[in-house]
């Protein structure tokens, strides 16, 4: 008596082909199927680190590298380069990279102020432009002028 296997194919694509996502060789049985790697929704991850820099009082910028920026416009605009290098205190330093940071933290709330004025969520750089040109040459917040 012939046997039904080898006259007639048994589910020939019941694995489907290569480009299905079922493993390298084509065939579901032949290998596992890779575990996809979790994805947040496009912005989840951006609200979620707003929210942590909000609660945070810590600097931003590296400490280091705006010290190294820091003497390195220094010592462009030193009066006399025979008198040698600047220093800057430690304290000097924080100060100025807490006023650096409050001045662009600000500058980039007044930017985003200018984007949704203008029925979008992203900052372009004529936002920056409009909200330095707003400020004047000042550049403050009207808080601090009390």
């Amino acid at each position: 008596m012939p046997r039904k296997s080898q006259s007639t194919p048994q589910r020939a694509k019941a694995g489907g082909g290569a480009g299905k996502g079922r493993g390298v060789g084509g065939v579901a049985g032949n290998q596992p199927t890779p575990a996809k790697k979790h994805r947040f929704r496009p912005g989840t991850v951006a609200l979620r680190e707003i929210r942590k820099y909000q609660r945070s009082t810590d600097l931003l910028l590296r400490k280091l590298p705006f010290a190294r920026l820091v003497r390195e416009i220094t010592q462009t605009y030193n009066s006399m380069p025979s008198a040698g290098e600047k220093r800057w205190q430690a304290e000097a330093l924080m100060a100025l990279q807490e006023a650096a940071e409050e001045y662009l933290v600000h500058l980039y709330e007044d930017a985003n102020l200018c984007a949704i004025h203008a029925k979008r969520v992203t900052i372009f750089v004529k936002d920056i432009q409009l909200a330095r040109r707003i400020r004047g040459t000042h550049g403050g917040r009207i808080e601090s002028l009390r």
